[in-house]
């Protein structure tokens, strides 16, 4: 079976199916929690959707309105420390947890109702998405699900950060940071719905103690909602070179910029096929590669 295939209007011609079905959640589950930025209180409901729906978050306005965003590249907005999308000026942030969940456990169509422009942060980790995903349990669908299999190298870069895919089979990823008084932190493996689970997820969202209680600080004398959630309850704070209350697991920053970076992987629209080489990445470099890639359409195929 040979198919015509749109996303976001560009037409990128004729894919040939092949590989897993299409995965959508066996039944709905409803999470809540303070958020991150914000630090208010959200309720995050995420459905079964149908075949070909794709990721899609419903934000709940105060006026009762109801708007879809899609979790696509087109609708990507740029926020401190956190990935966003918007749509008709309905804004919904800190995604990027969920994301990597669902991409890395196989599940490609939901529906995610919230009721607020943030979804909860939890403990910074993505146990919690896991855990409520297994917990619910995912279904196939009668319907082949395309991924997007990388066929050359794209790369960008900002300074010291470098962020590379190319081919390979299945999702690989090599990750790298270094930072003062923890000294190299690196981790490489292939991303699967075990070892995200077992290596990946459970490390938290990180920054320098002092410079988060600052940023808290400054959000709260200026109105803003910036890290206004931030405690060692909801990240991992580091202090000189340890962790506040310990690593979850070894080289826990490095694995986080991984969780990261396999979440916004994901707003391209398909699960994405190849080998990554990242350091010292973050949120605004893996949207600017996922960018560099939906422009240089030679460099990807759908298969």
């Amino acid at each position: 079976m040979h198919q015509d295939f749109t996303i976001a209007g560009l037409n990128f011609g004729t894919v040939t199916p092949i590989g897993r079905c299409q995965a959508t959640l066996a039944d709905a589950f409803e999470r809540s929690g303070h958020s991150l930025h914000s630090g208010r209180y959200a309720t995050v409901r995420v459905c079964p959707a149908p075949a070909g729906h794709g990721i899609v978050f419903r934000r709940r306005l105060k006026t009762g309105q109801t708007i879809d965003v899609p979790a696509l590249w087109p609708y990507r907005v740029s926020q401190p420390l956190s990935a966003a999308i918007q749509r008709e000026g309905a804004l919904v942030r800190t995604i990027e947890h969920l994301m990597a969940s669902l991409h890395a456990l196989k599940v490609d169509n939901v529906l995610a109702e919230i009721d607020a422009d943030e979804l909860p942060i939890f403990d910074g980790s993505a146990i919690p998405w896991c855990d409520a995903i297994r917990g619910v349990g995912r279904v196939e669908q009668p319907a082949p699900c395309r991924v997007l299999r990388i066929r050359r190298m794209v790369a960008v870069e900002d300074g010291r950060r470098r962020l590379q895919i190319e081919p390979g089979t299945g999702l690989h990823v090599t990750g790298h940071v270094s930072l003062a008084h923890f000294g190299s932190l690196d981790w490489s493996g292939a991303i699967t719905p075990e070892s995200f689970a077992r290596e990946i997820a459970p490390s938290r969202s990180f920054g320098r103690y002092v410079r988060a209680m600052a940023g808290r600080a400054y959000g709260c004398a200026t109105g803003r909602d910036f890290l206004q959630g931030v405690s060692p309850r909801s990240a991992a704070l580091l202090w000189r070179g340890r962790v506040l209350g310990g690593m979850r697991v070894p080289e826990e920053p490095v694995r986080h910029r991984i969780l990261d970076l396999v979440g916004d992987l994901l707003l391209a629209g398909y699960p994405v096929e190849g080998r990554v080489s990242a350091f010292h990445t973050g949120h605004e470099l893996n949207h600017a590669l996922v960018g560099a890639l939906m422009r240089e359409r030679s460099a990807w195929e759908l298969v």
